[in-house]
This record gives structure tokens, sequence and C-alpha cells, in this order.
């Protein structure tokens, strides 16, 4: 399964490599928090769906987190450049399933909201 999420800001891939780091993933998610930090591409990580390893590596566009020992696969990509819209910052999230429960679906559609809202919140484009 997948989802979307358009962000309208107008970035780079680079301003999304510097500041969408570990160190301050509070600025982009109320749900998921960082336990301890690992490395600049590896943390612990609490939330919704439990605690997992978070790893953050470089894409073409922006970045790709995922949840290490998630059943499901979830991960979710920040991207910019590229359609859907190639001057908004898109959020694309996946799961290894065709089908998952409605209250599954609801988590991660609240997820990738809250998602947007903080980046739109507390993260500022340069001009």
């Amino acid at each position: 399964m997948e989802f979307f999420r358009e962000v309208p800001i107008e970035t780079s891939e680079a301003w999304i490599y510097e500041n969408f780091t570990l160190a301050n993933f509070s600025q982009f998610s109320t749900q998921l928090f960082v336990l301890e930090q690992q490395s600049e591409h590896e943390a612990q990580i609490g939330g919704i769906w439990g605690e997992f390893t978070l790893l953050r590596t470089e894409i073409k566009g922006g970045l790709r987190f995922a949840l290490k020992e998630c059943p499901n696969a979830l991960c979710w990509t920040v991207t910019t450049g590229y359609p859907p819209k190639r001057d908004a910052l898109i959020l694309h999230l996946t799961v290894n399933r065709t089908q998952k429960p409605d209250d599954f679906i609801e988590e991660i559609t609240e997820f990738l909201d809250d998602h947007a809202a903080c980046i739109s919140a507390n993260i500022a484009v340069p001009a």
C-alpha cells in the first residue's frame, strides 16, 4: 500500500539532506520520537507503532526513512523536484501489504497528516 502527502513548500534536495536530521526529528513529527541516536543515519525511536530502529538514507531527490524491524516494512520518503509535483515537498509512505485493517490505515493517515503539519509549521525554507 502507498500513501502520499504534498507539502506546498519549495526547497531542494540539498536542503532536505541538511535539515531533516535525526537530531531535529522532533521538529517534523509528534508521533515518533528519538530515544537514542546511534549515528547520523540510525536511531532508536518510539511512538505509535512501538520501538524500532529508524534508518535515514539519502536518495535522489531527498531522504528515505525506514523502520528496520517493522513487519510491514514501513518506510517513507521526503523528496522534491520530481513528479507528482516538482515544486513541492512530497511525502510518500509504503507498507508491504495490499490490505490492512482500517485502524492501521487511519494511523498511517494521521502520521502523514502530522508529519506534513509539523514540516509546514516548524521547518523554515530559505527564501
